[in-house]
């Protein structure tokens, strides 16, 4: 039987951080069982996850289930981050979110939002092409971008712009007159009973069932019928034939690819950049790009080449990521285990997650968030610091007590390197620089032999640069 090495450990830790939002010791030496691309093979296979938390939602927060308002539709989608034991299918759900992104203030009904969050999930690993018809198709987007006003006599074009900007090919691989063959490809893709869904979905009377979501038709009446050009293309194109083209492009390969290499392996600069800026590593975008045509399009095969590439393992890319506002408090309330069962403290949760720069839902454009950097500036740091703290310094919380417990038992004396390598092991093999290693050392020297200097250091390593990053 081969023994798995410290090498494997870290591996697994690293994989963990960016496939879902980290792990315990003890849950990584439990995975190092497995051969790694068995792990792999595992987090992609997410046929048979069933979340059980719906009915505890249900059973102990009822505004988050009812979703009578877009904060308890966040809720919703917290506590399945929290307590989903598929965190690859949650990873890729929020991973469509940030590039898909529809709001509340123009979408406003919590239901409807929420019900685009699980087209994501339900379609998060599957082919591209279809990802972008469930998208074509999704309420919340059409409100969002406004193809219900999209006619046959009155084009609106935003839809189709954005469609060929943000979310397939990026700027320079398209023209003007391709956005206008293509928004009048998408009309009538609409909204069914418009005026009757308003008002309905207006009432608070369908509590505790919560909020009617509208839901998508084809208006046949109103769809351009006629010939079109478009990318090179020619004839009648209906809108599943504009997203089949759009798809056999490589610009969109590419520009699929390089959003799983910013998400997943190491930050890329903002999307409005790609067309003037370089990819950071051309040789693994190629790759990704290479596995998209190889495997049909498939998401979940590229996510499989991704992974199990060089450059993912390579030591190189470890903590050259960012953690997300999302990405930091969906792991430490993971391991804190304060939300096992769910309640209107998450309120509380989701406006610090608010603070810190992202709100579920709640994008500050069609462009989404400013990610990498710019996660982070002099107040929105202090609120991921306070937050690492609030969270690995209760110790009335159910994970951090095992945790404490743990780290306690494997102490054989009172060094402060000790105590220092102990609390990074189980908090996830956090890989921690000579600079943040000494200087923790010296707060471990000044403190008193007692369980709470083992959680006064975890609140401190849950302040480090690596901890803020994955």
């Amino acid at each position: 039987m081969v023994t798995k090495t410290n090498t494997d450990l870290a591996l697994i830790a690293h994989l963990m951080r960016r496939a879902g939002f980290g792990a315990t010791l003890s849950e990584i030496e439990t995975l190092s069982k497995k051969p790694y691309e068995v792990i792999v093979d595992d987090l992609l296979d997410t046929s048979e996850t069933e979340w059980m938390g719906e009915h505890m939602v249900r059973r102990f927060d009822t505004e988050a289930s009812g979703m009578i308002n877009p904060p308890g539709s966040q809720r919703r989608w917290i506590y399945r981050l929290i307590s989903s034991d598929s965190p690859l299918e949650e990873k890729m759900t929020l991973f469509w979110h940030t590039i898909f992104p529809a709001g509340r203030d123009k979408v406003i009904n919590g239901r409807v939002l929420s019900d685009q969050i699980d087209t994501f999930r339900k379609f998060s690993l599957d082919k591209f092409d279809d990802i972008l018809l469930q998208l074509a198709k999704d309420p919340a987007m059409l409100i969002w971008l406004d193809n219900q006003d999209n006619h046959k006599k009155s084009i609106n074009e935003n839809w189709g712009r954005e469609l060929l900007e943000l979310f397939s090919m990026g700027v320079g691989n398209y023209t003007e007159d391709d956005i206008k063959e293509c928004s009048r490809a998408f009309t009538g893709w609409s909204i069914g009973n418009t005026d009757y869904m308003i008002t309905r979905a207006l009432r608070d009377s369908d509590w505790p069932y919560g909020r009617i979501a509208y839901h998508y038709e084809f208006k046949d009446d109103d769809n351009d019928k006629d010939h079109k050009k478009f990318l090179g293309h020619e004839g009648p194109l209906s809108g599943e034939d504009i997203i089949e083209i759009i798809c056999s492009k490589e610009n969109t390969a590419r520009f699929i690819a390089r959003h799983m290499y910013h998400s997943f392996v190491a930050d890329e600069v903002g999307v409005p950049s790609w067309n003037e800026i370089e990819p950071r590593d051309p040789e693994a975008i190629q790759i990704l790009v290479d596995a998209y045509f190889k495997y049909n399009h498939s998401t979940k095969e590229m996510m499989r080449v991704l992974f199990n590439s060089d450059f993912f393992k390579s030591p190189d890319v470890r903590y050259a990521r960012i953690k997300s506002p999302v990405e930091l408090a969906i792991g430490l309330l993971r391991m804190s285990k304060e939300f096992s069962i769910p309640n209107r403290d998450m309120i509380i949760k989701n406006r610090q997650v608010q603070y810190m720069g992202q709100q579920l839902n709640e994008p500050p454009s069609v462009e989404g968030w400013h990610e990498g950097e710019e996660w982070v500036d002099t107040g929105t740091l202090i609120e991921r610091i306070n937050f690492a703290s609030e969270q690995l310094g209760d110790i009335e919380n159910e994970g951090i007590q095992s945790l404490v417990s743990k780290i306690h038992e494997t102490l054989s004396t009172s060094d402060s390197e000790e105590l220092v390598q102990a609390c990074a092991s189980h908090m996830g093999l956090i890989e921690l620089s000579t600079t943040t290693r000494e200087s923790l050392k010296e707060l471990a020297d000044t403190l008193e032999d007692s369980p709470s200097k083992i959680t006064a250091m975890l609140r401190m390593i849950g302040a480090s640069r690596e901890y803020q990053r994955a």
